[in-house]
């Protein structure tokens, strides 16, 4: 057998230990030769290897599976993450943000009537009825109350949070001068037509106004949770379209290349796609049609009983403090010489806006259960202002107790505070109705789109599994 000669190793220093190749002393490989092309990198070696296997059947379908895979899971996703929003708002606008600006006008509505109250007492003289006192007490009673629950649902530091923490300072302040007006009304004091003229300008120059301004900023977020809620999601719809495109020519192209007519794999995937467009399109529309159900039938016209109701209010407070001032309150008209009686004419000014106020209320009502309260609050407005006009011509003709009964006598006298309570009480019923309907709109608008973000999750995924089940079965062929 011919002896194998010995193979070169590595060279051996003096002391024969071998030196490794690249250590101090090792001679040094020879560099590139000029011109030789570098080391590709692994993303460049990658790119070829797909090109390489686009060129074949097994490569091209491996391609097509993970193209119909990943644009069916970004429909899924872009699907539920937009409805997932919209449902967010929708579920704000019947929970939070309405209920929200309805606390913020009962607000509005209990300061108002606590005056109105106030003012209703202080003109029965020393002995006030005790009806009347409870109503100003159970007033202000809820507007503490509602001050609390705004005061909770209000972000620290917001303005919000600064008009809630203001008229809470307000507050005691007002119920202090309204009991040193009692007080001196009971002893017959004229001091307590003062302290009650000065509880109303507090009440009408700073807490209503504030209670105003918190009203208008939960109708704005209102109005963001509904602009929220309601635009179609575009972007969902657009990425379905392009996933059953993808998917009915990838079908297509199979059927031409073998004559098959089914793919169960991708039949599914087109299937399960073409459900969740639909329950995305047809669900939206149907939560659309509740939500704006529920503003053009709920919300506008509660926001306007709201307003006719504090207008309501605001004229009977008006009309009692005519008689409080007995002329001490003027304003001078525009000639700048002839004057008139200042809530006289806030009394005239409420009474338009609660006039306005009925006839667009009554515009809105779609149902004769909401066009019926107007129209008797209506009927009871008319009345009301020929009462105020008789006790205003007996308050002329110095008679102050005619015109006292007018405003506030017994039945028989045919008070206007009978109409005032007609006006108010139809006006709490039209606001219940109209309440109603929108709780009931504003919650077939969100049962729309219920489970629709889940479900099109779920079905998103079992779309593209289908899909690649589906490619690979026409891969199998090829093993």
């Amino acid at each position: 057998m011919p002896a194998v000669p010995p193979q070169p190793g590595p060279p051996r220093p003096p002391g024969g230990t071998p030196v490794s190749p690249g250590a101090p002393g090792a001679p040094q490989s020879a560099p590139p030769a000029p011109g030789a092309a570098p080391r590709r990198t692994a993303w460049a070696e990658g790119v070829d290897r797909m090109r390489a296997a686009a060129t074949t059947e097994p490569g091209r379908l491996r391609i097509i599976g993970a193209v119909l895979a990943l644009l069916v899971v970004a429909f899924g996703a872009v699907t539920a993450w937009q409805m997932t929003e919209r449902s967010a708002a929708a579920d704000n606008v019947l929970h939070r943000s309405q209920p929200l600006s309805a606390s913020a006008a009962d607000i509005y509505r209990a300061l108002a009537d606590a005056n109105t109250a106030a003012s209703s007492g202080f003109l029965a003289g020393g002995q006030e009825p005790q009806e009347v006192r409870e109503r100003y007490e159970q007033d202000i009673r809820t507007a503490a109350a509602k001050l609390i629950t705004a005061a909770n649902s209000s972000e620290p530091g917001s303005p919000a949070a600064k008009t809630i923490s203001q008229l809470n300072e307000l507050l005691p302040k007002y119920k202090g001068l309204i009991e040193r007006a009692r007080a001196n009304n009971r002893q017959g004091y004229p001091l307590g037509g003062a302290y009650l003229r000065y509880a109303n300008d507090t009440m009408q120059r700073e807490m209503l106004p504030k209670a105003g301004h918190l009203y208008q900023r939960e109708n704005q977020r209102l109005n963001s949770d509904y602009a929220d809620a309601e635009p179609y999601p575009w972007a969902a719809i657009a990425l379905g379209l392009v996933a059953l495109a993808a998917l009915a020519w990838a079908q297509r192209r199979n059927y031409r290349r073998t004559n098959r007519v089914l793919n169960q794999g991708m039949a599914a995937a087109t299937a399960a796609s073409l459900v969740v467009l639909l329950w995305l399109t047809v669900g939206h529309t149907f939560a659309r049609s509740g939500l704006d159900e529920s503003y053009d039938h709920g919300v506008r016209s509660l926001n306007v009983l709201h307003d006719a109701q504090i207008a309501s209010l605001k004229a009977r407070g008006n009309e009692n403090l005519t008689l409080v001032s007995r002329g001490a309150e003027t304003r001078t008209l525009a000639d700048g010489k002839t004057t008139e009686d200042l809530y006289d004419y806030n009394f005239r000014t409420d009474m338009k806006t609660l006039t306005k106020g009925l006839a667009v209320a009554a515009g809105l009502a779609d149902d004769s259960s909401g066009k019926k309260p107007v129209q008797a609050a209506t009927a009871g407005m008319e009345v009301w202002k020929q009462r105020h006009k008789e006790a205003r011509k007996a308050d002329d003709a110095g008679d102050y107790q005619l015109a006292l009964d007018r405003v506030i006598g017994s039945p028989d006298k045919k008070p206007t505070g009978e109409c005032f309570d007609v006006v108010d009480k139809n006006l709490g019923i039209a606001l219940t109705h109209e309440q109603d309907e929108f709780q009931r709109a504003a919650g077939d608008g969100l049962g729309a789109m219920t489970g629709l973000p889940a479900g099109a999750a779920v079905l998103a995924v079992l779309a593209a599994a289908g899909a690649v089940l589906g490619i690979g079965r026409r891969l199998s062929e090829y093993r």
